[in-house]
């Protein structure tokens, strides 16, 4: 029985890991401009298609498809920022969240249109031959997925509170008129926001796609979750939505093993559901208060 629960939980770290990328994504673009970006899914799922056209269609080292790939996100998710947000500045947040729901139709379409609807996968890094401890099992890929997560997140960290470009975003998500007084561009911050964060769903779903494979309506259940954590964590603080993330993948695979599969994709809305009526600023966001 413990070992079944060891077993789960190495599984829920895993997914946890990938929910943890995703929600980072989400609170980055949130606390930068106060945007709820529902293409986030997306640019996980365009990651991983991109690297696999690239490699497996295209003949490149995987290594290489990779960084073409995240570079490829990350344009689209400059885009994004320059080409739909930028122009509605002034939009209600309602606007805002109706105008990346329209983006994530179109990349989805658009990956539909290029790749097809086949469920589609990476090789694994580094061979697809279990780890064995004991009863325990863990596939080398899960290693990858939980340290890269874990690299990704320290470098986040350090970018925010060690670079000037950094502080400049936090100055920008504090107080984007006191930021403009003292000559930092808020636009240009914006933009670096929507790469950083399309970059983390590109890595995101590069890692796991050798486990979970893809398809070009991928997107939309990860979104979802990550969005789900990230509510769970507390919009406001991006580790606090790493840890959302985490916490939500252990839920969901518990439940899974322990209960049932079937209650595996209703976990994170049901989380989701009980967090926004219990406490709406996240566990481990800061409730705010407002006077009128």
């Amino acid at each position: 029985m413990w070992d079944q629960i060891l077993q789960f939980l190495l599984t829920g770290i895993t997914l946890g890991s990938t929910y943890a990328l995703v929600a980072l994504g989400f609170a980055i673009i949130y606390n930068a401009s106060d945007v709820v970006n529902l293409a986030q899914g997306e640019f996980v799922m365009l990651g991983a298609m991109s690297a696999i056209a690239l490699s497996a269609g295209q003949g490149l080292p995987l290594p290489l498809a990779i960084l073409l790939a995240v570079l490829l996100t990350l344009v689209v998710g400059l885009m994004l920022q320059r080409f739909a947000i930028a122009p509605a500045k002034g939009i209600t947040v309602v606007g805002t969240i109706i105008i990346t729901i329209g983006a994530s139709i179109f990349l989805r379409g658009l990956a539909l249109l290029l790749w097809g609807k086949d469920i589609q996968a990476l090789p694994h890094f580094s061979g697809e031959t279990p780890l064995r401890w004991g009863d325990l099992t863990l596939l080398p890929q899960s290693l990858w997925v939980m340290g890269g997560t874990a690299l990704l997140v320290l470098g986040v960290q350090l970018f925010f509170n060690r670079t000037l470009l950094g502080k400049a975003i936090l100055a920008c998500s504090c107080n984007k008129t006191a930021a403009q007084l003292v000559g930092i561009n808020v636009g240009r911050m914006l933009l670096v926001a929507y790469g950083l964060s399309a970059l983390l769903g590109a890595m995101a779903g590069v890692l796991v796609t050798p486990i979970t494979y893809t398809s070009y309506d991928a997107g939309i259940m990860l979104g979802l979750k990550g969005f789900a954590a990230a509510v769970l964590g507390g919009m406001g603080n991006p580790m606090g939505a790493v840890a959302g993330g985490l916490l939500l993948g252990l839920l969901e695979s518990l439940a899974a093993g322990l209960i049932s599969s079937g209650y595996k994709d209703a976990i994170a809305f049901i989380i989701l559901l009980l967090v926004l009526f219990l406490r709406p600023s996240g566990l481990f966001g800061r409730a705010v208060s407002e006077r009128v």
